[in-house]
């Protein structure tokens, strides 16, 4: 426990202004040329920082064109992390991935999404909570409400079923990109802030 607290300790310290370090780094400003059969897929699983880094960790060379963090599902437009820290938005923190579904599936983006994170804690990852923290998939189609409720059941009952799965399924509204210095944090600052909920855990196949 001790080892984790200095990265612990400075998530209370997360810049609120512009004036924090801004490298750019790969698709700062978003993914170029992406094709019209592309699709999106938008999840929340706590702190935004440590979603982006390992989803574009396992899919940045597997048909992840882009993943940008931000705020969806709450009530004020156009809202600064700031108010978003104070739980009283509404929003979530949330990566929003653009895909090629042909190379990469929908599915297999949720099944990663259910491994990485811990679903059965409510509006909570590790010592993160508030409802900015809370576990959600915001799907952007019919297609997709029905693959993340069956994605859902499934890893209820065959990866989670020591709990209960809190995430909430929901049909995508207004997505507010966060601001510049959230975007690729985990690359620009190595060894900042990442929650201890967030890792890949060893579950076997969904059958």
């Amino acid at each position: 426990m001790a080892s984790l607290m200095p990265n612990f300790v400075s998530r209370f310290f997360r810049p609120f202004t512009s004036s924090t370090k801004m490298g750019l780094g790969p698709a700062e400003g978003g993914a170029q040329n992406i094709p019209d059969t592309a699709q999106k897929c938008t999840v929340a699983a706590g702190c935004f920082w440590g979603v982006e880094h390992l989803f574009r960790k396992n899919f940045g060379e597997e048909g992840l064109y882009d993943a940008r963090v931000g705020y969806i599902g709450g009530d004020t437009n156009n809202p600064s992390y700031r108010a978003v820290c104070t739980g009283r938005t509404g929003h979530a923190e949330a990566l929003q991935m653009t895909f090629d579904p042909s190379r990469l599936s929908y599915t297999t983006l949720l099944e990663f999404f259910y491994k990485m994170h811990d679903p059965t804690t409510k509006d909570r990852q590790g010592a993160d909570a508030g409802t900015q923290y809370r576990s959600a998939i915001f799907y952007h189609s019919p297609e997709q409400q029905v693959a993340a409720k069956e994605v859902t059941e499934k890893v209820q009952q065959q990866w989670w079923k020591q709990g209960t799965v809190s995430t909430e399924v929901l049909e995508a509204g207004q997505w507010w990109d966060a601001e510049a210095y959230h975007q690729l944090y985990l690359h620009k600052n190595p060894g900042g802030y990442e929650c201890p909920a967030h890792y890949v855990r060893k579950f076997p196949a969904l059958s």
